[in-house]
């Protein structure tokens, strides 16, 4: 048969702006999250759609659109088939790199969710799962001609067999592997672990929200004939809505609940809307868009919430809120707003149930096996790194580099005064009593000394009871990058090992008076020491005077809590 360049070429661009959602992707994730894992999430990022190229190519592709059954294509390894016409006027490996940039979508879900502390090697291997099997069998059920495209389930570019799936496969891993080291205190209460640069944040959205464009308007397939180019031009405008809507509303409640817009919260809920737009962008009028997209950003406020406080599962980025929550509600609101068979439009519940239905079915075989190859994972190889690996950060545990940033400081260098409360928390002091100002160093007789120590990141949650116990309660806490006389440890970039190796460091600094000095040496030893390169330092300083500025007392008094 005949091929429409029209059509082949809206494909094509097509499969290069969706291919383009994988460094917007990349960049939320980053943003999102601390500069320690940066690289990590790169490799992760670039290898899963490496992998799921591959897997795709080899066996899922057939699965997906091999044949004609109700539950299974066919083994069609390599895409050996010929698909040159089967699904429009375009070459069939102009259908392959289209499909193949979706099923690389829905895989790179996965990562944000799991993020700073997931095996790469782990990583690599359920993505090829994820890729080879899980989302091309679902996929076929919808787009393969499987049986909910034969109850007439309707899914326009992906809100459930992509994003869905690959929101439900990113909640039950994160489940499955457990929160990050410090997310959640003893009773269960969630702390924030703000992301390093919302920058990148903002950068990826935008990035996402061009692409889907894309994503949306080339799901026609086809750019020939005046309905077409309508439903095209519809599409377009419909996608923007909801992004818009989807991000006003997310922005409006946080004001509400927190006092002030919420940016990364805000920034999820344009995702949320072009999410929830994406079943029905061909079905829906604009006004119908702009409902799926402010229901969309409220219902994701209100899951990552939940998700986050009452189920305690750890998401950095609000993978499965933005993806599994918001893919599900904008498939079942394309049954209430599509103009044909749609609720609203005199259709009865029938579409809303069968709408439901689909994104049911998916769920439960995403979370089925996905669930079990995260469960075999964990039980060989382990899903998860060790807490020092975590601490440390995953780029340089698993990648050799100690900093995505040559020469900043780690986590911008932050400094925080600490007293007996945990780092970053004012001290408590209701149960202090004043101390009468007293007189100065050279007549009150009482020694000032420093005492600095420079140790691992990992123990100074460690360090700080074991200092609180010998009476310290006060001292300043630097996030410092640093390298002994050993050189740090073998640092490389593109296999050429870096000369300088500076390593992730903290610097406590502590002056002392009436404690003995000793003491806090001795205590400071007992937990630092391993016997292995990289324990740290000790350095002790007189100290000539030491002035509160607030009172003037200077000395001993100066150290003292006064009102």
């Amino acid at each position: 048969m005949g091929f429409s360049s029209v059509d082949t070429i809206w494909v094509l661009l097509g499969a290069a702006l969706v291919f383009f959602m994988q460094s917007g992707f990349t960049m939320v994730e980053v943003g999102l999250t601390r500069n320690k894992n940066t690289g990590n999430l790169v490799m992760k990022n670039l290898m899963d759609f490496c992998i799921g190229s591959l897997a795709f190519w080899f066996v899922g592709f057939g699965i997906m659109f091999g044949g004609d059954g109700s539950l299974f294509g066919a083994f069609d390894f390599f895409v050996q088939g010929n698909y040159d016409g089967k699904f429009g006027a375009f070459p069939g490996y102009a259908f392959l790199i289209f499909q193949t940039v979706f099923c690389g979508t829905s895989a790179t879900i996965i990562s944000g969710a799991m993020a700073e502390r997931t095996k790469f090697s782990a990583y690599c291997i359920y993505s090829l799962l994820m890729s080879m099997i899980v989302y091309p069998v679902s996929g076929h059920w919808i787009w393969g001609r499987g049986w909910l495209w034969e109850l007439g389930f309707h899914d326009f570019a992906g809100s459930t067999a992509v994003h869905m799936a690959g929101g439900v496969a990113a909640i039950v891993g994160a489940k499955i592997l457990g929160a990050r080291i410090g997310k959640y205190d003893a009773k269960g209460n969630s702390r924030a672990i703000p992301g390093h640069s919302l920058s990148l944040a903002a950068l990826g959205v935008f990035i996402l929200w061009f692409a889907w464009f894309g994503f949306n308007g080339c799901s026609t397939v086809s750019a020939t004939g005046d309905d077409t180019l309508a439903s095209m031009s519809k599409i377009m405008v419909t996608t923007n809505l909801a992004a818009a809507a989807g991000a006003l509303a997310c922005m409006c409640l946080t004001w509400l609940a927190y006092g002030r817009p919420d940016v990364s919260m805000t920034l999820n809920g344009a995702l949320g809307g072009l999410v929830g737009i994406t079943a029905g962008c061909d079905a829906v009028t604009p006004a119908g868009a702009v409902a799926i997209g402010l229901i969309s950003g409220i219902i994701l406020y209100y899951g990552i919430e939940f998700v986050d406080k009452k189920l305690r599962i750890d998401d950095p980025v609000g993978a499965f809120g933005v993806h599994g929550i918001c893919g599900a509600v904008g498939t079942v609101l394309t049954g209430v707003f599509a103009i044909d068979g749609g609720l609203f439009y005199g259709g009865g519940f029938n579409m809303v149930l069968i709408q439901a239905l689909g994104s049911l079915s998916v769920a439960v075989w995403v979370a089925a096996a996905m669930g079990m190859v995260y469960l075999v994972i964990d039980n060989t190889i382990g899903l998860r790194v060790s807490p020092s690996e975590e601490i440390m950060g995953l780029d340089i545990e698993e990648h050799g580099i100690a900093s995505d940033y040559p020469g900043f400081l780690a986590d911008g260098g932050h400094s925080a005064v600490v007293g007996g409360a945990p780092a970053g928390h004012a001290p408590d002091y209701a149960d202090a009593q004043p101390v009468a100002r007293g007189e100065s160093p050279a007549r009150s007789g009482v020694k000032l000394t420093k005492v600095e120590i420079i140790t691992r990141p990992e123990k100074f949650a460690e360090l700080k009871i074991a200092l609180h116990a010998a009476g310290i309660t006060g001292m300043t806490v630097t996030k410092v990058m640093g390298c002994g006389v050993q050189r740090g440890i073998s640092e490389y970039y593109r296999g050429v090992e870096v000369a300088a190796n500076m390593l992730p460091k903290i610097c406590i600094e502590i002056v002392v008076a009436k404690v003995p000095v000793r003491a806090v040496i001795d205590a400071a030893k007992k937990v630092l020491h391993t016997g292995r390169i990289g324990d740290g330092k000790i350095f002790v300083y007189d100290v000539e005077n030491a002035v509160k500025v607030r009172t003037g007392e200077e000395g001993y008094d100066a150290l003292q809590y006064t009102n």
